[in-house]
């Protein structure tokens, strides 16, 4: 194909907003043919996008890209004009365009031009795609935003860690896989330039607005699901994160997707037979565990509901993998929040659209007395750390209440902890400080602080706050069973069921049931 015959094709020159809709920046080595009789892979991947982005929008697509057969100031004017007309810009990486500046300095071009035109990020959705043709040693020749890519892989790797490119030439496998791939870019393509439009027309995105997923990198043997619910998220309306190459150093890694997380109404995780990912750091563990670990945290913290897929029967061959399957199927902590749901791929779209649905009825606004109710039902439930899974039976019992909880953070930033902490009580409609396995001290602090939060939000320092006696027994909590004081639960001499729903009853508001 001629890569400038689409170029003006059905528009006028004065309309406004771009008027192209993809230039393809690639280096002339990758379009080179791999044998005598056949096109070169990026004028294959050039009429596959061509094709299936136009059926995506119902009219032609304008995509452009250079012949590369000179490397004058003529034909880098002739770029320069195609770039600042384009709406997204595709790089097709690979060792030879890493290292090339002319390459990086068409992307410069473009960023530069997108910045002034709309933006060089819409909805969380870069207008820069990369996809990957050859494996690659690092981007750093490249402008910032590239190495902040997820990007679309155009390769597998053999057995024995050998690259192949999905090249139509190598068999009706990788024909069908390339097919696949760049019918994926070209759909999200299409989902970016409606964007753009709506941008342009400067409608508001907020109005009805879907709540945001987080879908967990996952091992490569689930990337293909992965990609599937990613592709139902995203034609659902749903941003999905991350949308971002995340850091590979440990600490930076969970913090950002502690910050992706605090974003999302929801969170995904396919487990596979394959460990993952490790960071570099001395936790040693996979991005998979790593994820899992942050949305179960932010769950405690009431921020997020979760949705866990594991496959039944599925038996991993490295140990840790097999550690972490074992732990998902018996420890309630690694569960935390999460459904964890064992059927097969089906099975788990129509759970997350379910549980989609009841998120975005959950987020409808509500007003006056419904508002209220809703604060009413919030109960923050305060424990120590090592009480966590202590307090499921409570937390089970109050959820089947109808009751919304939520447990405090322990990990993170202390600022941001505290803060949190405050939040969270002053947000809840009932307290309750589960005394378990902190010490007198602990108490103390925990009240103080619970009653300073309370007295802010302007409820009254001891409204709705309550205290739970849990094993071990002190002398203190031998005291406090002894004065039976009414904002406090025997959970060390009653049965746990109509000591909680006294408890309830003693920190209802006046004329609310319980």
């Amino acid at each position: 194909m001629n890569g400038s015959s689409t170029a003006g094709a059905g528009r006028d020159a004065d309309e406004a907003g771009p008027r192209l809709d993809v230039f393809i920046s690639y280096a002339h080595i990758d379009n080179q043919p791999l044998l005598a009789d056949v096109p070169g892979w990026v004028t294959v991947f050039h009429e596959a996008l061509q094709q299936l982005l136009s059926r995506f929008k119902g009219s032609a697509a304008l995509i452009w890209r250079d012949p590369k057969l000179a490397g004058n100031d003529v034909l880098w004017q002739e770029i320069e004009a195609r770039v600042a007309e384009a709406a997204v810009l595709v790089s097709v990486l690979s060792p030879r365009y890493v290292s090339s500046p002319s390459c990086a300095q068409e992307i410069e071009a473009f960023c530069r031009q997108a910045e002034r035109s709309g933006g060089l990020v819409i909805d969380h959705s870069a207008r820069v795609f990369k996809v990957i043709k050859t494996p690659i040693e690092g981007e750093q020749g490249l402008p910032p935003i590239v190495s902040e890519l997820l990007g679309y892989e155009f390769f597998r790797l053999d057995a024995d860690q050998t690259p192949l490119e999905l090249d139509p030439v190598f068999g009706q496998e990788a024909r069908e896989e390339f097919l696949r791939k760049v019918n994926k870019v070209a759909w999200d393509i299409k989902r970016l330039l409606d964007q753009l439009r709506r941008v342009a027309a400067d409608a508001s995105p907020a109005a009805g607005a879907k709540p945001v997923v987080y879908l967990a990198e996952c091992s490569r043997d689930r990337r293909d699901e992965r990609e599937v619910i990613e592709a139902e998220l995203r034609r659902l309306g749903h941003v999905v994160l991350p949308d971002r190459q995340l850091p590979t150093d440990e600490a930076d890694y969970v913090a950002a997707v502690d910050a992706l997380l605090a974003r999302s109404a929801f969170s995904i995780h396919l487990i596979g037979d394959g460990y993952g990912l490790v960071p570099d750091g001395p936790g040693d563990r996979s991005i998979v565990v790593l994820q899992n670990e942050r949305a179960a945290a932010h769950f405690g913290a009431g921020r997020i509901r979760r949705l866990i897929w594991l496959p039944e029967d599925i038996r991993a061959e490295q140990a840790a993998q097999q550690a972490f399957i074992d732990e998902l199927h018996a420890s309630a902590a690694a569960q935390a929040g999460a459904d964890l749901l064992t059927g097969d791929l089906e099975a788990l779209k129509g759970a997350l659209r379910s549980h989609l649905k009841r998120i975005e009825a959950d987020l409808q606004p509500a007003s006056g007395a419904a508002a209220e109710q809703g604060a009413a039902r919030r109960v923050f439930l305060v424990c120590e750390a090592r009480d966590r899974l202590e307090v499921v039976p409570l937390l089970k019992a109050l959820r089947a209440r109808g009751y919304e909880v939520s447990l405090p953070l322990f990990t993170g930033d202390a600022a941001a902890l505290r803060q949190a902490f405050a939040e969270q009580a002053a947000a809840a409609g009932r307290v309750i400080l589960y005394y378990g396995a902190g010490d007198e001290a602990w108490k103390y602090h925990q009240l103080n602080e619970l009653r300073k939060a309370r007295g802010r939000a302007g409820g009254g320092p001891d409204a709705g706050c309550g205290l739970w006696l849990a094993p071990p027994a002190t002398d203190d909590k031998t005291l406090l069973q002894t004065l039976a004081e009414p904002g406090t639960g025997d959970g060390l001499g009653g049965e746990l069921e109509t000591v909680l729903d006294g408890l309830l009853a003693r920190l209802a508001p006046t004329g609310e049931a319980p």
